[in-house]
């Protein structure tokens, strides 16, 4: 909220673009991206299984990462708020990663629609034709989970992010040209039932990406709980990208104290509810000591699953809460900044937990066994790391070399600048 005294910025004076740093970052990161792409189809040939689970893994965070920019975006303009404009377009840049995520989804599409070979058949049961055969729990899910149907519904979900995603920063930049504010309130009139397609796409993306890796077990809250990780890994992204900007002599003057506040205000409040998401999910599995969904549990409860089951809850939330929930480090970019890394780290163990561990026998007349983490495990999703986020950065770094860092002619623009806490 702003104060009586009201803080103003020249614009004219502000660093808003990055033309000379762009390429500078973007062709290492590309170079980076490519070679540990490389590095990982070589190791797929002793472990092609390890190589799928690896990039689900990497491929998952950073489309969460960039679906959590999406909601900042949507839910920005749906509520008509004024702090966040002096750091939206950073948002509007990561949503432009989302074409080149829909063309990495072919690693596993492609194989998939082409016979789906062993490796495939491991990570997604359901599309090994013999198993659900002998399987008379899957095959009553086939209707939904069949590779068409699924190769379909991707297909539309990223058609509906990719729309959205490209049609607010059009506008936003004909608003950069114009300066009209009836784009605001265009923008503001399609965010709600824009909100609405995201939760549905994302809810179902959840569940096809990653609940369908164990399709015998199920979660109904599954989908807000993907949500909130996407939510939280990016409001530490934003951190941690305004400190690197400012760093570089951006927007040193148009994004304060006061953001860097709201932004850690928001993390803090995403690590409370992926938490309460966490523990409500477990609890009522615990509670009814259903086979079909405690052996999911069942298995993350072994060694050396276990350890990151406690990680997760240490770590992801008790370090995380503990940092975040005092005024002061919001306050202070360095220290919102370290503490926003580690909680994206924690969101990266996030999906490797979801992804990783799966059942090496099903258990047909015991618990469920787990399989072993191997050391090609670890150096794929290293190498896979490398991979996708070289590229992933590289997109980002490139969009961003092209247009201004700030909305510039946004009417929302000098509250922005001028906001304040009390």
């Amino acid at each position: 909220m702003s104060s009586d005294v009201i803080r103003t910025v020249d614009i004219s004076r502000e660093r808003v673009r990055i033309d000379d740093l762009a390429p500078r970052i973007a062709r290492p990161a590309l170079w980076a991206g490519a070679a540990g792409l490389a590095a990982s189809v070589l190791l797929g040939l002793a472990g092609a299984e390890s190589f799928f689970r690896a990039y689900l893994v990497n491929y998952g965070f950073f489309l969460a990462l960039t679906l959590g920019a999406l909601f900042f975006v949507l839910i920005h303009h749906a509520t008509r708020a004024s702090w966040s404009v002096a750091v939206r377009r950073i948002a509007e840049h990561f949503t432009g990663t989302l074409p080149m995520l829909a063309a990495l989804s072919l690693v596993f599409l492609v194989p998939m629609v082409l016979g789906a070979p062993a490796a495939i058949h491991a990570l997604y049961p359901w599309t090994d034709a013999a198993h659900v055969a002998g399987d008379p729990f899957l095959r009553q899910k086939t209707a939904y989970l069949n590779v068409p149907f699924f190769v379909i519904r991707l297909m539309v979900y990223f058609s509906v992010w990719c729309g959205l995603a490209q049609w607010f920063y059009t506008m936003s930049l004909r608003q950069d040209q114009s300066g009209e504010g009836a784009l605001t309130l265009q923008m503001q009139k399609i965010a709600p039932p824009a909100l609405i397609a995201y939760a549905l796409t994302v809810t179902f993306a959840a569940v096809d990406l990653l609940m369908s890796l164990a399709p015998h077990w199920y979660s109904t809250i599954f989908g807000v709980y993907f949500f909130s990780g996407c939510a939280l890994a990016f409001y530490c992204t934003l951190a941690i990208t305004m400190y690197l900007l400012q760093g570089a002599g951006r927007l040193t003057g148009a994004i304060t104290v006061e953001h860097y506040h709201d932004v850690g205000k928001f993390a803090f409040g995403f690590v409370v509810f992926w938490a309460y998401i966490a523990y409500s999910q477990y609890m009522l599995m615990w509670y009814a000591n259903l086979p079909e969904e405690t052996a999911w549990y069942h298995v993350r409860q072994q060694p050396p699953w276990l350890w990151f089951s406690l990680l997760l809850l240490f770590g992801h939330f008790m370090a995380s809460f503990l940092v975040l929930i005092s005024r002061l480090p919001k306050r202070r970019p360095p220290v919102l900044v370290a503490g926003a890394a580690w909680v994206l780290a924690m969101c990266w163990f996030d999906v490797f937990w979801l992804v990783l561990p799966h059942a090496e026998q099903n258990g047909v007349h015991g618990p469920p066994v787990a399989a072993k983490l191997h050391a090609l495990d670890v150096l794929q999703c290293l190498t896979t790391l490398l991979g996708v986020g070289g590229l992933y950065v590289w997109r980002v770094v490139s969009r961003m070399g092209r247009t201004a860092l700030l909305p510039q002619r946004d009417p929302r623009l000098e509250d922005s600048l001028a906001f304040e806490n009390y």
